[in-house]
Order: structure tokens, then sequence, then C-alpha cells
């Protein structure tokens, strides 16, 4: 069955309502595009029965504002009625390009203005529709996901605050440590990988590779993330290393410790092409490190991978590291803001997720699982086989 015939076989859980947020808007369109074009397509004997009551529309997004007061403070209006509708709202934390004013004064929106934004939303539906679902790709406050002395533990409060307030899943992509569901282990968390569309846009920008175990490699920056680079190495049949942060403990600095050395456990990665898989590139200075330490080591090309590239001491580092031939591509998704000089940049790859998360949209609007979705196994591997048929007959 085709992805875009893969749901008619069940009723809607209620009338589709896409919110994206201001720092959403973008990707929100996007999603919406797709899914307009597929509900259009489809043709079945059911469509003017009232289950499938605004199944066809020419856009999903609702109508909703979110002004602000002089002073910054903020209410949400939702000028359309949401009863009865299955409505997935779609928020960027992480989006520092959008402004407000304070007393006359500019303010960048941070990760906390953007979460306030997000439950004004869900405080305005007031209970009215059938089922709140929110996509938050970077999870608010994922990195704090474990008490290591006394502190907060950002994460799990807001997810319980999310679900207090009325929300019934919650989808995000790529979360910096998936057991902070423990906190709500009686709703719907599910943290979705990005690796289909990581090979998808390597391959398609990139002609030459040989995808063997033999002229390629899969690295972990750190140890917490052999979970993601295990799984891709195990997919395309490639071997993997890691490297251990060694950190000092005693200091800290912007936040945390500050990292000693890079302790590598692996094989030889001697003139073979390098994926390095993480979550997030912050500031990019674990990731060069990372790639110096495996250039020292001879190897050929090295691929920087990344869900989420927040760039937040700017592309000066890797412009650099590119330029001096440690770095080869720069490979993250648009889940996040990016910038119009990370995408002019010639050695950056974007991978499009708004397809993606349509189908998943789509797919849970229809209560179907999403089961096959979240494990892109057999997609990466007819997309690597097309690759490599592709190669032979050059």
């Amino acid at each position: 069955m085709s992805d875009d015939k893969r749901n008619l076989e069940t009723i809607p859980k209620g009338s589709l309502g896409l919110i994206p947020l201001a720092s959403c808007k973008e990707l929100g369109e996007k999603v919406d595009h797709y899914l307009v074009k597929w509900r259009e397509k489809r043709q079945h004997e059911h469509k003017d029965t009232i289950a499938f009551k605004g199944y066809q529309s020419n856009s999903y997004i609702m109508d909703v504002s979110v002004p602000r007061f002089g002073t910054g403070e903020a209410k949400c209006v939702i000028k359309e009625s949401v009863r009865g509708y299955d409505l997935f709202l779609l928020v960027d934390v992480t989006n520092y390009n959008l402004t407000y004013s304070v007393c006359g004064y500019e303010n960048h929106m941070s990760p906390d203005d953007h979460y306030q934004d997000l439950k004004r939303v869900i405080a305005a539906v007031g209970g009215k529709a059938r089922r709140i679902t929110v996509i938050m790709p970077f999870l608010y406050e994922s990195r704090q996901h474990k008490r290591t002395s006394r502190e907060s533990l950002d994460c799990a409060i807001a997810l319980q605050e999310l679900i207090s307030m009325g929300v019934d899943n919650i989808i995000t992509f790529d979360a910096h440590d998936p057991r902070v569901q423990n906190a709500i282990p009686l709703n719907g968390f599910e943290t979705v990988q990005p690796a289909y569309q990581f090979v998808k846009g390597i391959l398609g920008e990139v002609k030459d590779l040989s995808i063997d175990s033999e002229h390629m490699m899969i690295i972990s920056p750190d140890e917490g993330g052999t979970g993601r680079a295990v799984y891709l190495a195990n997919v395309l049949g490639l071997d993997m290393g890691m490297f251990y942060k060694r950190r000092d403990y005693s200091k800290i600095v912007d936040g945390r410790n500050p990292i000693v050395a890079h302790e590598f456990l692996g094989s030889s990665v001697e003139g073979k092409d390098v994926f390095i898989v993480d979550d997030m590139i912050s500031s990019g200075e674990s990731m060069i490190d990372v790639a110096t330490e495996l250039k020292k080591r001879k190897a050929n090309r090295i691929f920087v991978i990344a869900t989420f590239g927040l760039f937040t001491n700017g592309l000066e580092k890797f412009d650099q590291a590119v330029a001096d031939g440690t770095i080869y591509k720069v490979v993250t998704t648009n889940l996040t803001y990016q910038t119009p000089e990370l995408l002019s940049r010639d050695y950056y790859i974007n991978c499009d997720m708004s397809k993606y998360i349509a189908y998943i949209v789509d797919t849970l609007n229809h209560d179907t699982s999403i089961s096959d979705l979240l494990n892109p196994y057999d997609r990466i591997q007819r997309l690597v086989s097309k690759y490599k048929e592709e190669q032979k007959k050059k």
C-alpha cells in the first residue's frame, strides 16, 4: 500500500486541525501542503459521510494568533471553532529569530517564551477539541533530563504540565534521553529518529560513496549517543566506534563540565569516510574536536550529522573546519530554525522533515499505528540498494 493510500481503512478520529505556532510557521505550511495534496487525491465511497466531514480541505491550518501587550504579556486567540477537532500543535522552542516588544525594547523569544505560547494555545482550546497532539521537534528542556545534585527537573515538569492541561500525545524527534517519558508513563510519547532522511539527504548530494565496512564507518561523539549510531551502523552494514568525553567535574563552564579529552574506542578509521552522528549541534566545539581527532587517525571525508543544528556560536568555526579539510559536509534537519547564512553554505545538506511529519499526522488522525513509520529499516534498505544500482550503471 502506497503512503498516500495507507489510511483509507479507518475513520478519522475527528476533523483534522493544524496549529503551527509562529516558531513553526514555515514547517507547518509544508506539512499542510502534503496533507491537502494527499487527501484531494483520495477517492472512496465514504468521503461524503458525516464521519469524513471536512476531510478534504484547501488548508487544515486553524486561524490562531498570539498577540502581546506592551509589557510583553500575551494571550492566545482562536478565531474559529475547534469543537470536536483532532488538533496537532507544532512548536519550535529553539527559534530565536522571533522578537517582541517589551516596554519599547526588542526581546528575542526564548524557549521559555515559546513553551508559554504553547500553553496559551492549549488553554484557549479549553477542552473543546476531541484530541490534542503536541509535535515539539526539539523537546523543551530535554538536556535537563536527570538530577545529579540539588537541581530542577524541567523536562519532566513540562511533560506533566502539558498532560495536566489536556494534551493526549507528545511527539518529539531524537530526544536527548528518551527516558524522560517515565514522567508521563500512562500517556502517549514518541521520540522519532530521522535516520531515513539523513541517508536520503546524503545519498542525494554525494554520488561517490562506497557503503561498505571497508570504506565507511559510523561514529558516536559520546557514550550517550551510541544507540542512534548502532542503529545506523546496523542498517547500513557498517562498523561503528565512539568517543568517550573525559570531563573536568570540578568546574562548570556555560552550564556544563568542560571536556578535557576525547578518548576513541573502535577499529581503524584510516582511509574511510566517517559519519559522526549526534542529536544536536549546539556550539559545535565537540563535533569539531571529534572530527579533528578522526583526522589525526587518517580518516577520509567526515560528515557531521545531527538532528538539530542550533549553531549557538555561529558558523565561523565550521567554515574554518571545512576550509582546512577537517569536515566535508554538515547535515541537519529543518526541525529547528535555519539561518539564511546556513542555507547558503555549500557544505550544508538540509534534510526536509515536513513530509515525514505529514505522514505521522495523517496516520494518527486515522487512529492507525505509526510503528512502521518509526522504524525506517526497509525504506533505508531500498534507498541504499537503488543508490548502489545507479553506481553500477555509471
